[in-house]
């Protein structure tokens, strides 16, 4: 009765999951300050690393872009940046773990990349890898072999925000086919992104084809927005599926 009447006058029904503390864990954000479009101070990384903490986060994997024409992030900078994130945060108080992975992009130097040097993994060996948002990637399936022949487990950052793939998104059922993991950007619930992104999303969850929740987060606005995706029914549902991974983390 309550939840018919919450739908009548327009109120949203009430949270099961008030806050993210069943993930644990975070993995897809950008912390270190002024190595991509994430944080720009320490300043700023403290602000997003209590946001994350208050929002139930007990340990958070950053993860830095690393893309040739733009980001030309090496382990040796992203572990260098994440060493003074850790002084800030003991400086703070904040009980919190923190470790630094990469968000790759998908390009020909990734391949090179494969090839040449270890990628920067978390938990199983897995390594976060993004696409381009204007047009499928080239050397798709050949990146994707090379991947999975030298020991990596891909996971691919917010699949639904890939717009070309929109028409049929069972293409997404054939990736996992293939041994990728999906991973789902939380405020792409909230429409933050675009209604069509938001949609897709959902319909992601319905099927059954994400693995992993990420933050995402660059700046406090996503935090803020996160409060906002815990009113979404999808989400709620997830949460408490049990078929979210990120536990599996810690």
């Amino acid at each position: 009765m309550a939840g018919w009447l919450n739908k009548f006058f327009g109120k949203p029904a009430p949270r099961e999951y008030a806050d993210f503390q069943s993930l644990e864990v975070d993995f897809h954000s950008h912390l270190i300050p002024g190595i991509d479009d994430g944080a720009s101070t320490i300043e700023d990384s403290i602000a997003l690393i209590r946001g994350l903490h208050q929002l139930g986060y007990r340990k958070l994997i950053t993860t830095p872009h690393v893309m040739s024409d733009y980001y030309k992030n090496t382990p040796e900078i992203i572990l260098g940046g994440l060493e003074k994130v850790r002084e800030a945060v003991r400086s703070e108080g904040l009980d919190v773990e923190l470790e630094a992975a990469a968000e790759y992009y998908l390009d020909s130097e990734l391949e090179h990349m494969i090839q040449r040097e270890p990628l920067l993994t978390f938990g199983d060996n897995h390594v976060l890898v993004e696409l381009s948002f204007m047009q499928p990637p080239h050397h798709f399936e050949e990146t994707v072999f090379k991947l999975i022949s030298a020991g990596y487990k891909p996971i691919l950052a917010h699949p639904e925000r890939y717009s070309y793939y929109y028409r049929d998104i069972s293409v997404f059922e054939e990736m996992k086919d293939r041994g990728w993991l999906l991973q789902l950007n939380i405020n792409s619930l909230t429409g933050h992104y675009s209604p069509q992104t938001r949609k897709v999303a959902e319909q992601m969850l319905e099927r059954g084809y994400i693995d992993f929740l990420g933050s995402d987060c660059h700046h406090l606005n996503h935090i803020e927005l996160m409060h906002k995706a815990l009113d979404n029914p999808a989400l709620q549902k997830a949460l408490g599926s049990g078929n979210i991974r990120n536990p599996l983390l810690r």
